[in-house]
C-alpha cells in the first residue's frame, strides 16, 4: 500500500467503491486523512462499512468541508453528462481527481526522483505495460506493476529510490490526474474509442497527450495522425534527447522501428536488433509494436549487460540520454526475456490445440480496431467468433480482412448488423446466439476443414455487456469451453494410441505372449475356410 500522507488531516469524498475505490480509501486512512465513502450500489456501501470505513450518503453531505472528490475512473466526469457527485463538487468549488493523481502527489512529496513509467494508448497498453515490467523484473529490478492493469496504484508499494512503478493509464484515469508527470511517458496509438465519455475525438486526443506532455522522457508511436501531431508539437518543446519516436522512418534522430525485426534508429539509420519469430505470446504485428515499445522503454532503466554480467548504467541512460547500440550481453538478455513472457489473459491468448486446430482467446478485442490486429495475425483459416454489444461503425473497417475468414460465428446483440456486413462480402456465417453454440460449431467445422492449421478465434469486436459482465468473464467462458474440447481431443488421441498399442502387442500380431499365459488359436473349420475364401474374392468398397 501507498499511504497518502500528502492528504493528512483532510476530509475527502470518495465515490465508486470498486477495487480501486476501496484501495484509495484504505490508503487515505493509512496516511492520516478521513475518507468519506459512497456508491450507488448498496452492496458496495455495505462492503466499505464492514471494513470499518466511514460511509455517508454524499447526496446530503456538506461539500465545502471536503478537500477533494476522489472519483472512480468508471464514473462519468464530463460526458454524456457529469455524474451527480461531480456537479455537487464543482458547485462547492471542490476539485475532482482520481487515485493516480493521489499517487503523483505522494511521489512528489516523498520520492520525486523515483522511477515512474506510465503507458497509454487506445490499444496494446496492457500487454506493453506487462512486458516492460517482465523485462525489468528479469533484470532483477524492484518493480511495482498496476494501475488500469490489475492492482490499483495505491495498493502498490510506495515510490522509493530503486523502485520502478510501471503503470497503465486509461483515458479516464488521465482525465482525473492533472499533475501526471512520469519519468517516461509512452503513447502507443490513438484511434476513436470512448467518445461517449469524452465527447469528441479532439477531447480524447487532448487527454491522451497529457500523459506524455509533462513526462521527463516521451516515447510516441507514429501509428496514426493524432499521435504524429502530438509528437511534432512536443518536439518543439522537449530537448532532442528527451523525446523519441516509434516507427517514424525518414530521418528522425532518436527512436525505434519495426520492419521484419525490431530495430533501433540513430540519425535516420536503422539497425535490426531483435527477432520475435516463434514467440506465441507476441503473435502479430500489433504485438511486435508492443514489444518494440517495451524494449525501448525498459532498456532506459536496465543495468548494463555485458556477456551476462550486470553493472550500473550511466545515470544519463535512465534520464533519457542517447544510448549506444545494444551489446551482445544486452541482446542475449532481452531475447531471453521476450521469449519467457507469459502474455496476458484475453489478449491473443493461446488456449490450446485440438489436433490441428488452434484456439485463441482475444476477448479483450472490444472494438473493430482491436479485432483488426487479431485477424491480421493469421493469413487464412480463421473460424471467427464475433458479436456482442456493437460499437459505432460495427465491423465495416474489417472488410479487407474478410478473405482470411473461413467462416464467422455470430453471437449476441450485434448478430443482425454483423450478418448484413458479412453478407456483402459473401462470408460464410452462422447465427449461433450464444458463445457455447459458437465454440462447439466452430471447433467442429475447423476439425472437418482441409485448412492446414485452422484457428478458432474469439475476437468479438464488441463490448460484452449484452451477455456477460465484462470481457474477462466472456474470455474465461471461451477458455473453459475450448479447454474442454482440447482435453476431449487429447483423451481420444490417448485412447486411440493405447488401442493401437494393445493390438500391436496382441499375440499373433508380433506381440509377446506374457510368461505362463495359455491361449489357443481356433482351428479353421471347413465353414470358416469357405467364408475366408469368399471374403478374399470379394472386392472392398474402396477398391470397387
Amino acid at each position: 500500500m501507498t499511504p497518502v500522507t500528502s492528504m493528512r488531516g483532510k476530509r475527502l469524498a470518495i465515490f465508486g467503491l470498486g477495487e480501486s475505490g476501496l484501495a484509495t480509501a484504505r490508503a487515505l486512512a493509512e496516511g492520516g486523512a478521513t475518507p468519506v465513502c459512497w456508491d450507488d450500489a448498496p452492496g458496495k456501501v455495505d462492503e466499505a462499512r464492514r471494513e470499518g470505513l466511514l460511509v455517508e450518503d454524499l447526496h446530503h453531505s456538506p461539500w465545502r468541508r471536503f478537500a477533494a472528490l476522489i472519483l472512480a475512473p468508471g464514473v462519468p466526469l464530463t460526458h454524456p453528462r457529469p455524474h451527480w457527485t461531480v456537479e455537487l463538487a464543482e458547485a462547492a468549488g471542490v476539485e475532482v481527481i482520481g487515485d493516480i493523481e493521489l499517487f503523483c502527489r505522494e511521489r512528489a512529496k516523498i520520492a520525486p526522483d523515483a522511477a515512474f513509467i506510465a503507458v497509454t494508448g487506445t490499444n496494446g497498453k496492457s500487454t506493453t505495460t506487462a512486458l516492460i515490467a517482465h523485462i525489468l523484473r528479469r533484470a532483477g529490478c524492484d518493480v511495482a506493476l498496476g494501475g488500469n492493469i490489475g492492482t490499483p496504484i495505491l495498493a502498490l508499494a510506495p515510490p522509493a529510490p530503486g523502485r520502478i512503478h510501471v503503470i497503465e493509464c486509461s483515458s479516464f484515469q488521465i482525465d482525473l490526474s492533472p499533475s501526471l508527470a512520469p519519468t517516461l511517458g509512452l503513447l502507443l496509438n490513438i484511434t476513436p474509442d470512448h467518445l461517449d465519455r469524452h465527447g469528441t475525438m479532439q477531447n480524447y486526443t487532448a487527454i491522451k497527450e497529457r500523459l506524455v506532455a509533462r513526462a521527463k522522457f516521451a516515447l510516441i508511436n507514429f501509428a496514426d495522425e493524432p499521435s504524429r501531431t502530438i509528437f511534432r508539437k512536443l518536439s518543439c518543446i522537449f530537448a532532442p534527447d528527451h523525446i523519441a519516436a516509434m516507427n517514424a522512418f525518414g530521418g528522425l534522430d532518436n527512436g525505434c522501428a519495426l520492419r521484419s525485426e525490431v530495430g533501433i534508429m540513430r540519425g535516420g539509420d536503422w539497425r535490426p536488433v531483435y527477432d520475435l519469430a516463434g514467440i506465441p505470446t507476441l503473435r502479430g504485428k500489433h504485438n511486435a509494436d508492443n514489444a518494440l515499445a517495451a524494449i525501448f522503454a525498459a532498456s532506459r532503466f536496465l543495468p548494463a549487460m555485458s556477456r551476462g554480467a550486470a553493472t550500473t548504467r550511466n545515470e544519463s541512460r535512465a534520464s533519457g540520454s542517447r544510448a549506444p547500440w545494444p551489446n551482445f550481453g544486452e541482446r542475449r538478455f532481452m531475447e531471453a526475456a521476450l521469449r519467457s513472457f507469459p502474455g496476458l489473459p484475453h489478449r491473443m491468448e493461446e488456449v490450446g490445440r485440438a489436433g490441428r486446430t488452434l484456439f485463441i482467446n482475444d476477448s479483450k478485442a472490444t472494438n473493430a480496431d482491436s479485432a483488426e490486429k487479431a485477424l491480421s495475425s493469421f493469413a487464412d483459416g480463421i473460424f471467427w467468433i464475433l458479436g456482442g454489444k456493437a460499437k459505432e461503425g460495427g465491423i465495416e473497417s474489417l472488410r479487407p480482412l474478410f478473405r482470411r475468414v473461413e467462416k464467422a460465428y455470430l453471437i449476441g446483440a450485434a448478430t443482425h448488423e454483423f450478418a448484413a456486413t458479412l453478407a456483402r462480402d459473401a462470408v460464410a456465417k452462422l447465427r449461433c446466439g450464444t458463445l457455447e453454440v459458437a465454440v462447439r460449431r466452430a471447433a467442429r467445422d475447423a476439425a472437418a476443414s482441409d485448412v492446414k492449421e485452422p484457428v478458432v478465434l474469439l475476437s468479438p469486436a464488441c463490448a460484452s455487456y449484452d451477455q456477460f459482465k465484462n470481457f474477462e468473464e466472456r474470455g474465461d467462458r471461451f477458455r473453459d469451453l475450448a479447454r474442454g474440447i482440447v482435453e476431449d481431443a487429447r483423451a481420444t488421441t490417448s485412447l486411440a494410441a493405447k488401442t493401437r498399442q494393445r493390438r500391436k502387442n496382441a499375440p499373433g500380431n508380433g506381440g509377446t505372449r506374457p510368461s505362463g499365459a495359455k491361449f489357443s488359436v481356433p482351428r479353421r473349420t471347413d465353414e470358416n475356410a469357405a467364408r475366408h475364401r469368399t471374403a478374399s474374392r470379394t472386392p472392398s468398397r474402396k477398391e470397387s
